[in-house]
């Protein structure tokens, strides 16, 4: 019966990982040095279909999604020449992190629709489910 408020809720639950980790970008979009050395490097998160039971009432029917990994991108970084900056090299050039700001807002934009939409699905599902309960009063 609250298979779909479960299902919507796994679905917050990743998009709500996805915003932050796009918040965590954004925010670090100028870090030229970390605890780990060197710059920030941009990060996202790959979602995964959670398994479907093997038996019961819901075996072969998904059971939403989980976040499958949160994996550093492996660009490179953006080299400046700023000999003024305190972190530039020999030769007067900076390394700025591989955050591309076009990609992290496209990216914020989905992952906001993706949240409102399992929003809508999960009051949906619990409207159905309230709906049920007054049947046959």
């Amino acid at each position: 019966m609250f298979d779909g408020v479960t299902i919507a809720s796994t679905g917050l639950i990743a998009e709500s990982t996805r915003l932050s980790l796009v918040a965590n970008n954004l925010a670090n979009a100028d870090t030229t040095v970390t605890p780990g050395g060197g710059p920030y490097r941009s990060e996202y998160t790959v979602f995964k279909a959670q398994a479907a039971p093997l038996s019961g009432p819901n075996q072969g029917i998904g059971q939403g999604v989980v976040v499958a990994g949160i994996y550093q991108d492996q660009s490179p970084f953006k080299m400046v020449y700023d000999p003024t900056n305190p972190q530039a090299n020999a030769q007067g050039n900076v390394l700025y992190p591989n955050v591309n700001l076009q990609t992290q807002m496209v990216d914020m934009i989905e992952a906001s629709q993706a949240y409102q939409a399992n929003v809508s699905s999960f009051n949906a599902a619990k409207t159905m489910a309230l709906k049920a309960l007054t049947i046959g009063s």
